[in-house]
């Protein structure tokens, strides 16, 4: 079989392209930002300019920073595209419309299927970075109608060791720490809410305590991670082998 190489292409074999914010946090496996939280290569793309400050003011002028490092992971060869902020999402449906691969920018894209598995009095819960910049217009503007009713929201804002590297970003972090912070934020929002089914992890730096959140409060716990994964499996097929 004859392979041809692709312009612009000098390497192969990464399916999922990462835009990147400028910010200085160290990334733990689980975060996004590490590519050994994943069993596949991936590829990542520091995008200059994009900082969390300016996502959270809505900056217009972020777009073309992120079309033009979006085009380079596409000529790079990636398969899908997806970031480390889900406040990209503002931009999700003009770069989704841009780039010839899929694109997918938050992790709130998957409130549609997990809604999809709720009974009628059941809720969603989610856990974000800022409870206080949690943006329903955001998640509209991507395309995605959520019932208010079936979503409750929590954010680490109040959690300190959090707080400190992931909004003032100090550049330490203390996985042991962000996680007992993390399992407080969650164990209060299902306490106080019992009808929650299910969580959703909206932050890109909170995956790594997953784990922990699942055993404490026994749900589902959706995240970046398993948006990143799933889609993968679709872009990446793997052939089946076994025995009948």
């Amino acid at each position: 079989m004859l392979i041809k190489a692709n312009p612009g292409q000098v390497s192969y074999g990464e399916s999922i392209g990462i835009l990147l914010l400028e910010t200085f946090s160290p990334f733990i496996p689980g975060d996004v930002g590490n590519a050994s939280t994943y069993s596949f290569p991936v590829r990542y793309k520091r995008v200059e300019g994009l900082t969390f400050d300016r996502l959270l003011a809505k900056d217009p002028e972020l777009k073309e920073l992120i079309l033009e490092a979006g085009h380079d992971l596409v000529r790079e060869g990636v398969k899908a595209i997806t970031g480390d902020c889900g406040y990209m999402a503002m931009f999700q449906k003009e770069i989704a419309h841009e780039l010839n691969v899929p694109v997918f920018l938050s992790s709130l894209l998957q409130l549609p299927f997990m809604s999809s598995m709720l009974g009628p009095h059941e809720k969603i819960g989610i856990i974000c970075s800022h409870a206080g910049h949690f943006d329903y217009d955001l998640i509209n503007g991507m395309g995605i109608e959520v019932d208010r009713d079936k979503i409750c929201v929590a954010g680490m804002e109040h959690q300190e060791h959090f707080r400190l590297a992931a909004h003032v970003e100090n550049g330490e972090l203390d996985p042991d720490i962000a996680e007992q912070e993390a399992l407080s934020v969650a164990t209060s929002l299902v306490d106080k809410y019992p009808d929650i089914k299910m969580l959703l992890l909206e932050c890109s730096s909170l995956p790594p305590y997953g784990a922990a959140i699942q055993q404490a409060t026994g749900l589902p716990v959706f995240d970046y991670i398993s948006m990143i994964n799933y889609v993968h499996t679709a872009v990446v097929k793997t052939r089946y082998q076994g025995f009948m």
